[in-house]
């Protein structure tokens, strides 16, 4: 039925369609429940919750809305290089026991990048789409969103905000005060992931799609940057958010230099200089310097 390991690539699909669907389970719990008190909330929650209709269909748009997001990132990297005729893989998608229900998708590429057009454009267009996917459901899910009074921080975890959920929130809601918290609806929460995923594959360094369209731009000038991206990403994880040390392991592991291309000289059309203007600013708007909060290495030495 499927040629050559297709079948894993199915697997882990269906694998990551019930992790994220579980998931979605539980931000669908938060979403109704987080202004309940706590005897309230356990009264409800036995074997019977797993069958509550308003749950299911939460979870599901939590499942649905991040899987589209993230297929469609992979979809544009597959797409682009089809269309140049390189050989890559169908997306794998990575189920994990997350605050998220995954780690993610990726396809493999098996052929050398040639051209500079070849490598920005592919490199750009996961992301371009990734995020043109994740501004509706982040925008409509604000829009479904709840404001409830504020939450005791010892008992609660929060998560950081990307500039666009700032402006998104100052638009709908206006200014917010301090005592109150904002409860995203499960389509808000799979939008906000669709950020962070954005913001972790346009980090500018190596074999990630924003070292792709960096090297694209600036060639060989590129390698004296990879070493200062990983310091930032130490520093970063050792005053806001200690995930950052594994990416800095990662990248460091994958190889911080990134493979040479044949026309190096060759000039960028005005085409994809705006492209790469607008590539820098979905960065900007998408990256959370702690996605989570005290979560930093100097918050597990406290």
């Amino acid at each position: 039925m499927f040629r050559g390991k297709g079948w894993v690539n199915l697997l882990l699909f269906i694998l990551t369609i019930l992790s994220t669907y579980f998931v979605g389970f539980l931000w669908a719990i938060n979403y109704l429940f987080s202004d309940r008190k706590l005897h309230e909330v356990s009264e409800i929650l036995d074997l019977s919750i797993f069958l509550e209709p308003s749950l299911m269909r939460l979870s599901l748009i939590y499942s649905v809305a991040l899987l589209s997001i993230l297929l469609g990132h992979e979809l544009g990297h597959y797409l682009t290089c089809r269309r140049y005729g390189i050989q890559a893989t169908l997306p794998y998608f990575i189920p994990a026991p997350t605050l998220i229900g995954t780690l993610g998708a990726l396809i493999k590429i098996k052929s050398p990048f040639t051209r500079k057009e070849e490598l920005f454009d592919v490199g750009a267009n996961g992301p371009l789409v990734g995020f043109l996917l994740s501004v509706p459901a982040l925008y409509i899910g604000l829009l479904h969103s709840r404001m409830i009074p504020a939450l005791p921080r010892e008992s609660s975890i929060f998560f950081g905000e990307p500039l666009l959920l700032k402006v998104f929130v100052w638009g709908i809601f206006g200014n917010t005060a301090q005592n109150q918290d904002l409860i995203l609806h499960p389509l808000a929460v799979a939008g906000w992931v669709g950020l962070l995923v954005t913001s972790f594959n346009l980090i500018p360094v190596g074999q990630l799609d924003g070292g792709h369209i960096l090297y694209a731009l600036f060639g060989e000038k590129t390698r004296k940057l990879a070493v200062g991206i990983v310091i930032i990403l130490v520093i970063l994880g050792i005053f806001c958010w200690a995930g950052w040390l594994i990416w800095a392991l990662l990248i460091g592991l994958i190889g911080l230099k990134h493979p040479a291309i044949l026309d190096e000289g060759q000039q960028f059309s005005r085409k994809r200089k705006v492209l790469s203007l607008a590539v820098a600013l979905i960065f900007i708007f998408s990256f959370i310097p702690a996605p989570v909060s005290d979560s930093s290495l100097l918050d597990f030495f406290k």
